[in-house]
């Protein structure tokens, strides 16, 4: 009677342990910082990407992903909760979303409580340098690395002298030098010797990868800038603002320079896009080579879009399509089938598609849509809209609300956005987009007398989903 006992135990500890190790799937969290919709997989073919596109082949490309919020720490934070930034009450650089939200569960720390091994290399919550501020370590199991400095200290890291710059603008930086100088070439290292330890101990991890680039400064490895030939580069569409466009949708950070000055910042930012992703092929590569990837969830998303001339504009914080929207690719066991998908999607909804894919169960504050339903069928979907927002001013000061909130909503069709004061709620003004017409958002068409019905109905739209905050 023991030996059965004993015996029955034992099947029961092996099945525990099977679907630990096995049935359930680690999650390859990769994350990138300002970078757009400017990659080879997303039809621009001038683009060296070999790496991510080659994931887009293999799992499903989201072609209309939206953040939350076009900076960094509300739209990180946006994501890893799984609450919006009005939820959270997180609009600017500096505010932890646990001043207003001690209890939440954050996604890793969710996998953590479930028995994952949750760990971060590299920039995965806001990386804002203040001594009370180091990400958020209780969502880890293990301490954070390369998770905590500033983009302008990612000086290159040599043996002897530091080769020369050959770059001339001052947000840019060409040196002959290897990966592993600048930050992105040791988080891949860090990553890939994460991987070989949990194969070895078998066990089951959510890794957060967090990738510096494409953010300025543009200083990636020479090797990298060799791959282009500046003077072919696509400049931006059109470097004046939009017409009928009101002031407060633009920012402070306006382009100046001429072309050739231009040219540069173009180079630069596609150096360093080519860059990130040798770093995600290594990264890649390795779970290949170690025979993780059959059992893995990937998914590789980036905070938020970026200006380089385009409106005449540099950096973020517009709500223009260039800022709102991002590169979404999932790769999950039973769904690498290289689809592609139209539907409308927002970071937000990481949350629950990573809880469902991994048979977790979600906390009750997500505010989110699975998208699974779309890994099953890319025609499908799961809103009508994605919503986006921005402060003004861009960036407000510490423990002061926003004075206008940007609210702006996107659908198959239409962009259209309100400038609200955040105290009344008072519309201050509207813009509207027609992509079918206007790809590039030259022309705000909220003024036309034609567009009325347009308008008012959208309005009803996005006010149905603020009122959908939790």
């Amino acid at each position: 009677m023991k030996r059965i006992q004993l015996h029955l135990i034992f099947v029961l500890f092996i099945s525990v342990t099977s679907l630990a190790q096995g049935s359930t799937p680690n999650v390859l969290f990769i994350a990138v910082d300002d970078l757009r919709l400017e990659l080879g997989c997303y039809g621009h073919d001038y683009v060296q990407s070999p790496n991510i596109d080659r994931l887009a082949k293999e799992g499903t490309k989201f072609n209309h992903a939206y953040c939350q919020q076009t900076v960094c720490n509300p739209s990180r934070a946006s994501l890893l909760t799984g609450m919006r930034p009005d939820t959270l009450k997180v609009w600017d650089l500096r505010t932890h979303f646990r001043e207003e939200h001690p209890e939440v569960i954050t996604l890793p720390e969710l996998f953590k409580n479930n028995g994952f091994h949750a760990q971060c290399i590299g920039k995965i919550f806001h990386n804002w340098v203040q001594d009370d501020w180091k990400g958020d370590p209780q969502s880890w199991s293990v301490p954070s690395i390369l998770h905590y400095n500033t983009h302008y200290k990612d000086d290159p890291q040599v043996d002897g002298k530091v080769p020369p710059n050959l770059a001339t603008h001052r947000r840019t930086e060409c040196r002959d030098v290897p990966d592993e100088a600048y930050y992105d070439g040791r988080v891949a290292k860090h990553s890939i010797d994460a991987l070989k330890q949990f194969k070895t101990e078998g066990t089951p991890f959510f890794l957060g990868i967090g990738f510096w680039k494409p953010h300025l400064p543009f200083n990636a490895p020479k090797k990298y800038w060799d791959l282009y030939e500046r003077s072919e580069l696509p400049l931006p569409a059109s470097t004046q603002p939009p017409q009928n466009v009101p002031e407060i949708a633009l920012t402070r950070d306006r382009f100046t320079g001429d072309e050739a000055e231009l040219r540069e910042l173009l180079h630069g930012h596609l150096a360093a896009i080519s860059y990130l992703d040798a770093q995600v092929g290594k990264v890649l590569d390795a779970l290949d080579q170690l025979e993780l990837t059959k059992d893995t969830v990937i998914v590789f998303w980036s905070d938020h879009g970026l200006h380089i001339g385009d409106h005449g504009l540099l950096r973020k914080t517009t709500v223009f399509e260039l800022d709102a929207q991002v590169p979404l690719i999932i790769s999950a066991p039973n769904y690498r089938n290289g689809s592609s998908c139209d539907a409308m999607v927002e970071l937000l909804d990481l949350y629950p598609t990573l809880v469902e894919l991994c048979s977790l169960t979600p906390p009750k504050s997500l505010e989110g849509a699975s998208l699974v339903p779309l890994l099953e069928n890319p025609k499908s979907s799961v809103k009508p809209v994605a919503l986006t927002q921005t402060t003004r001013p861009n960036y407000p000061k510490v423990d002061a609300d926003p004075e206008i909130m940007g609210y702006s909503i996107r659908n198959q069709r239409y962009r259209y956005t309100e400038w609200r004061d955040h105290q009344t709620s008072e519309i201050q003004a509207r813009e509207l987009y027609d992509h079918r017409q206007d790809p590039h958002e030259t022309n705000n068409l909220a003024g036309e007398d034609r567009m009325v019905s347009v308008l008012e109905r959208l309005s009803r739209q996005m006010q149905k989903v603020l009122l959908q905050k939790n």
